[in-house]
């Protein structure tokens, strides 16, 4: 697997580099927030980052003044194991060099998707990015395991709360996961064994797979 810059034409099928907002405050701030050593940590609301004055231009510029949220994802992973997908964009704030396992929503056939079409991009420490609604994506990978990765995440506001009660009827109904969170789990991932829908077909990527 070939690692790839988000700022190659590659990425635009994915997402777009977010220009003109200045994230150092931003970046400072994700480096005070708690960032395990051994596994990752989400969460989809920080005051500490919705107080700061990007906050407010990611919702009226990126969003176009929807409600938001922006939390963040911190910690060590190496490995693909899921990938879901939203009915919004989502903005990630990188403040450390980062990889991200993506795909394409239009590529699950009969329910399943398989690994083998996934790309590893590269997005370097102060970029952020918005992955379009049809990006599957999951929980980002460490460059170097001693930085752990450090991602800022802005959805529309509620998304990976708690989801709804459904009578489960189509195929896309058994990977509903959470609110606006739809969740297709590899058989060899942790969220597989504790319930998520199978959706992953093929090898199980890790960094290690991919070339510099």
């Amino acid at each position: 697997m070939k690692k790839i810059s988000v700022y190659s034409d590659d990425f635009a099928k994915y997402g777009q580099v977010l220009d003109g907002y200045d994230f150092t405050e931003l970046c400072e701030v994700m480096k005070k927030l708690p960032q395990p050593k051994d596994t990752f940590v989400y969460k989809a609301s920080e005051e500490a980052l919705e107080s700061l004055k990007v906050f407010g231009e990611l919702k009226n510029r990126a969003f176009g003044g929807m409600e938001m949220q922006l939390g963040y994802c911190n910690g060590r992973n190496d490995t693909l194991n899921c990938l879901e997908y939203h009915k919004c964009s989502e903005l990630c704030i990188c403040a450390c060099d980062t990889i991200l396992f993506l795909g394409f929503e239009g590529d699950i056939k009969n329910g399943k998707y398989d690994t083998a079409a996934a790309k590893a991009f590269f997005v370097p420490a102060g970029t952020g990015v918005e992955l379009y609604a049809t990006t599957l994506h999951y929980c980002p990978c460490h460059v170097k395991e001693s930085d752990g990765f450090l991602v800022a995440n802005g959805l529309l506001k509620g998304t990976n709360e708690n989801m709804p009660e459904i009578t489960r009827q189509t195929a896309e109904d058994k990977f509903l996961a959470g609110k606006n969170k739809w969740l297709l789990c590899h058989k060899e991932s942790n969220e597989f064994k504790n319930g998520g829908a199978e959706g992953l077909l093929g090898k199980n990527y890790t960094t290690k797979d991919i070339d510099e």
